[in-house]
């Protein structure tokens, strides 16, 4: 019902997007750009894409790094993300995570960004969400969609989770990854307009969790993802505490959250990404699970990136 009696706002908020993608006067780069976005507000699962990508082309002796907006944070950048260093609260969470392995700049400013970081000779940028920035060309871009949730009820915010039309953000991408089971036929739906590639979301090193016992807590965009994650691991979660993206844990809740699981004996887990929000005194009480992505067709990621040598 929600959904319906907002449907013209929605339907104005697609419509702005389209006018400011068709007017926009985006700086072409010198070294290839890839986006890796989706089409809703909400966790879709760019980040361990973005990871992936950045390791596939760090072993093809690519220098690439990570461009964000620092969604979360108070700076502004352009700026080096640097763990030791910046917190969430300055930089976001994604990027903070992202830095641990891949170098990564944050900026709202993104053309800014991009001139930073090829001052600092990076080669390949890989832009972190902005498949709706009209500041910088990309070069490659890719659609991430949740295979459970798919395009919601199909009405732009605020009468659903969409950032623009789906017709249109499909005629402009390069691929669209489907991430986890394609309840709603995603792939069938959209395979004779666009390259689909499908991929799920795994724990790393699975094993040493199988017939583990769990408290579990995560504040992602689907956070009974993470669940999901740690059972078909092999773990049981004797306990699990969604909250919201990007959620500000509070001394209180942590607390909370460490006396529940020492109360029924087990560790207390959470998502990387969460992780690096919480405060460094949380830190070494609570465990981080790391999660990567498992490919479908690991010859249509490598066909996807061989594609990349024609620009920039």
């Amino acid at each position: 019902m929600a959904g319906r009696l907002l449907a013209p706002a929605g339907w104005l908020y697609a419509k702005a997007t389209a006018w400011r993608l068709a007017h926009g006067h985006p700086w072409k780069a010198p070294v290839p750009v890839i986006c890796v976005g989706n089409l809703t507000a909400g966790g879709a699962g760019k980040t361990p894409v973005v990871r992936d990508l950045a390791k596939r082309l760090r072993e093809r002796g690519r220098n690439p790094a990570v461009l964000s907006r620092g969604y979360g944070g108070r700076e502004s950048g352009p700026l080096e993300v640097e763990p030791g260093r910046h917190q969430a609260a300055d930089v976001g969470d994604e990027p903070l995570l992202l830095a641990r392995d891949t170098a990564c700049w944050i900026a709202q400013d993104r053309a800014a960004g991009a001139r930073a970081m090829i001052a600092k000779g990076i080669d390949v940028i890989i832009m972190d969400d902005g498949l709706q920035n009209t500041s910088l060309i990309q070069n490659l871009k890719l659609v991430v969609v949740d295979g459970i949730t798919g395009f919601g009820n199909g009405h732009a915010i605020p009468a659903g989770p969409l950032r623009e039309d789906i017709k249109a953000g499909i005629a402009r991408a390069d691929a669209l990854i489907v991430i986890g089971d394609d309840k709603h036929g995603i792939t069938e739906t959209f395979s004779n307009q666009i390259n689909c590639l499908q991929a799920n979301v795994e724990v790393v090193d699975s094993a040493s969790l199988s017939r583990i016992r769990f408290a579990a807590f995560a504040g992602i965009g689907r956070p009974e993802k993470f669940k999901a994650s740690l059972i078909q691991a092999g773990a049981d979660v004797l306990e699990f505490r969604g909250f919201a993206d990007h959620h500000a844990f509070s001394e209180p809740e942590i607390t909370r959250l460490i006396a529940r699981a020492e109360e029924l004996g087990v560790p207390l887990v959470t998502t990387e990404k969460d992780w690096v929000r919480l405060d460094p005194k949380w830190q070494s009480q609570i465990n981080a699970i790391e999660i990567n992505i498992s490919w479908k067709d690991e010859a249509a990621v490598t066909s996807l990136l061989n594609t990349l040598k024609r620009h920039g």
